[in-house]
């Protein structure tokens, strides 16, 4: 690690000349490294290694003359007060970097290059790619990563480019993610095909107790104890759900958009109990949604959901 200066070095001239021999990577790996938490973290954000990382910001550190990171006693790296400087200074040359590749883009009425798409995996799955035919026929430069994951992924923090989250998220508010409804779900309660016709004595398949404050998980909960018939297998996903109720192990409240084009299952009555309706929101990091490749994958996603409710 290079001496460390005192902090008014930064502010002399010499400092200042310093500073013009800044390289954009460095402040990229800096952005990685505050976004990630740690070296290897910011590694995978950037598809390099924590080695580079390290180099990079001792390089920084070394022009600079002063730390930018400390690590916490969890192992953690934070930055510095000179580091956040340092870091919102990054992310305002970030997004003056991005609005000129949007702005080339937008010049290419081809859709190209990557977008990172996160969603519940059994939307994936059973909804997306099936879909994505189409979608690569039109556009061939096209490159898209499905992250099939049921947590929140921060879109400000590059976790991935779009969304599709079951709920208007509270992270709107900043005015860097931009998000619009795409579909209303409706749910219904199935059963595997060959147990139709006593599915009343069938118990209900629930969500495990982190799941509990979901809507359809409370709705799920409530008809178990109501019923007394719970199943001893409880799930996390709705994918882990639908498995589970086409093997026969009880009843499952799922999205009919999921569901009614699965092999093995059967929708049944609920009787006087009101299924949930829930709301899917499309994210969309607000630097990057006039890219063409950002709207070519919104604009396909509308027609995904709205093939499978074309009176919508």
């Amino acid at each position: 690690m290079a001496a460390i200066m005192p902090v008014h070095a930064v502010y002399s001239p010499l400092g200042a000349a310093k500073l013009h021999d800044i390289d954009w990577n460095d402040l990229r790996h800096v952005l990685a490294l505050a976004r990630g938490g740690s070296f290897a973290a910011a590694g995978r954000a950037l598809g390099t290694d924590a080695t580079t990382v390290g180099r990079r910001l001792r390089t920084l550190e070394g022009r600079l003359g002063i730390p930018l990171f400390s690590r916490d006693a969890g192992g953690a790296m934070s930055p510095t007060p000179t580091g956040e400087i340092v870091v919102a200074k990054a992310e305002a040359i970030e997004a003056e970097v991005m609005a000129l590749s949007g702005a080339l883009d937008a010049a290419d009425p081809l859709a190209f290059g990557k977008v990172r798409l996160t969603a519940a995996p059994s939307f994936i799955s059973r909804l997306l790619i099936p879909a994505m035919p189409g979608l690569l026929a039109r556009h061939s430069g096209l490159q898209l990563e499905l992250i099939g994951d049921s947590r929140n992924l921060n879109l400000t923090r590059r976790e991935a480019d779009m969304a599709l989250r079951l709920a208007r998220p509270a992270d709107v508010a900043n005015g860097k993610v931009v998000a619009r409804r795409i579909a209303t779900l409706d749910y219904a309660v199935y059963v595997a095909a060959d147990q139709e016709s006593r599915a009343e004595d069938l118990p209900w398949i629930v969500y495990e107790e982190a799941m509990a404050h979901l809507p359809h998980a409370r709705w799920i909960a409530a008809q178990a104890e109501k019923s007394g018939r719970s199943s001893p297998l409880a799930v996390n996903d709705a994918e882990a759900l639908l498995q589970a109720a086409v093997t026969g192990l009880g009843r499952a409240l799922l999205p009919k958009i999921l569901a009614e084009r699965v092999d093995g299952l059967r929708r049944v009555d609920s009787g006087d109990r009101n299924p949930p309706v829930r709301e899917m929101w499309l994210l969309i990091h607000a630097e990057f949604r006039q890219l063409v490749r950002i709207r070519a994958v919104s604009y396909w996603l509308d027609q995904v959901f709205r093939s499978q409710h074309p009176e919508r």
